[in-house]
């Protein structure tokens, strides 16, 4: 038999939020699709995406954010989206007391910490606000504080509310805090997608055809296998989170919605973040989403089935 084809990944930070990509290798998707894909550690935000483009790998996960500020600022863009796992926003808002009848215009006035790790979710909640009437500048927001400190926060008395993702929103409930508002609430909005080189993808596009195929079987399984056969099955990713904090933190986002059920990038959800990125001028121009995404072998692996 001939040696299958491989292709290499860069491995932009290991969230349980990517419960996807690592399920496409713990059922062996890839291996069934003919692929071996290894994942590297990535260089990090920013040089990434020219690691790619030098030939350090082949593919990246990333957010759309980073697809479309190469586009924005590069008068040669190379990279194109051409599958999407996370298609809407995964943070939450979590406030240390209940609030049920939660509005935006309740941050007002409250000690409010965003994310410091990465800039799409305060950037998107920006938008919101925006929409809802509200300057984000009127806020008083701590943005310099990670996560685990924020969860801290709450359960000592310091913070009002944080902007969290999993596992923290699962840490956060379990002493004691309360789920004011889940970003994903506010539709799709196109969140972590596979993305390589134009010339890459055309040259040979039969590796990423595959991957794209062994993702999309990924994503049926996570919407059918109960949050603990998930965890089962991804745990040795997490070594040291504990089993029914992630268990807690996949059924979360199972009941989110937050991972796409098939790997076409949604244009109403490109179009949602463009928007946000603009507003919040991240973007300088409307870099246009045929410029961005290639879903060509998205379409084929669901007509495919």
């Amino acid at each position: 038999m001939p040696a299958p084809m491989r292709l290499r990944l860069f491995e932009n930070y290991r969230f349980v939020l990517y419960a996807p990509f690592y399920a496409a290798h713990a059922i062996g998707a890839y291996a069934e699709a003919g692929i071996e894909v290894e994942l590297l550690p990535s260089p990090g935000s920013g040089k990434a995406e020219q690691a790619v483009c030098d030939d350090a790998a082949d593919v990246m996960w990333m957010g759309p954010i980073r697809v479309m500020k190469h586009h924005d600022e590069r008068p040669d863009p190379q990279l194109v989206a051409f599958a999407e796992v996370v298609c809407r926003d995964p943070f939450s808002l979590v406030g240390a007391t209940p609030s049920p009848q939660f509005r935006l215009a309740d941050l007002l006035g409250k000690r409010f910490a965003s994310v410091s790790e990465v800039p799409t979710p305060w950037l998107c909640l920006t938008e919101d606000l925006r929409q809802a009437g509200i300057d984000p500048a009127r806020l008083e927001r701590i943005f310099d504080r990670t996560m685990p400190e924020n969860v801290a926060g709450l359960h000592g008395g310091s913070l009002d509310v944080a902007q969290l993702f999993e596992p923290f929103v699962e840490m956060a409930v379990a002493g004691g805090a309360h789920v004011w508002l889940p970003a994903s609430a506010r539709g799709r909005t196109s969140y972590t997608v596979f993305a390589t080189t134009k010339a890459r993808l055309a040259a040979d596009p039969e590796p990423f055809r595959r991957m794209t195929r062994a993702i999309y079987r990924a994503q049926r399984w996570v919407h059918a296998e109960p949050a603990a056969g998930i965890a089962a099955a991804i745990a040795a990713y997490f070594p040291e989170l504990d089993r029914g904090v992630l268990t807690g933190a996949l059924a979360r986002y199972q009941s989110q919605g937050v991972w796409g059920r098939d790997p076409i990038v949604s244009e109403d959800g490109f179009d949602r973040l463009r928007r946000a990125l603009l507003g919040s001028g991240f973007l300088t121009k409307p870099v246009p989403f045929a410029d961005c995404v290639d879903n060509s072998l998205a379409r084929e692996a669901v007509a495919a089935g």
